[in-house]
């Protein structure tokens, strides 16, 4: 990005601060702000059955744009603060307004969303082909500040097992 870009997007950007707990996005929302985390742990999640199910941690300078982000179709997602967290928050209409007034982010915003939907697709190609115990040991690898901010229950939610067989994974890994 041009300098110029840099210091236009610094001074149109809308810092919004939230409180651990808050949930910023509800089942049967319009999904109509997209965020970048500057301080601070998000998570997504949905409910089946009346249990919680996470999706996903954001943490500082990842982007947090939910399904359906700008579209007429209500969230199947929750999105909710697990700390205190600062974000750059953006909407539909803002985005369109600044890609229209400056086309070099455009190209901008494809490489990121190329980039985020690579992580994706690689994040769900390894949770296929891993045990659980290799998913938190790629955890504790690629993300071992998350095992310490979130708590144990949704980190168990995470990698798609219940509480009870983290700890004995993670009393597993401590023997070894």
């Amino acid at each position: 990005m041009s300098e110029e870009l840099i210091a236009i997007l610094d001074k149109s950007a809308v810092i919004q601060n939230y409180a651990k707990g808050t949930i910023l996005l509800r089942e049967g929302d319009m999904v109509n702000t997209c965020y970048l985390i500057l301080k601070g742990c998000m998570r997504s999640y949905l409910i089946k059955d009346g249990e919680e199910h996470t999706i996903e941690f954001y943490t500082e300078e990842q982007s947090v744009s939910p399904p359906h982000f700008g579209e007429s179709i209500p969230s199947e997602l929750y999105l909710e603060c697990i700390e205190d967290t600062a974000a750059v928050i953006s909407t539909c209409n803002h985005e369109a307004e600044m890609l229209e007034k400056y086309p070099e982010l455009e190209s901008v915003c494809r490489i990121m969303a190329e980039k985020m939907a690579d992580t994706i697709q690689l994040s769900f190609m390894d949770f296929k082909k891993t045990s659980a115990e290799e998913r938190y040991l790629t955890l504790i690898k690629e993300r071992p500040n998350l095992i310490q901010r979130v708590p144990q229950y949704q980190l168990a939610s995470y990698l798609g097992i219940q509480p009870q067989s983290l700890s004995r994974i993670r009393k597993r890994i401590a023997q070894k």
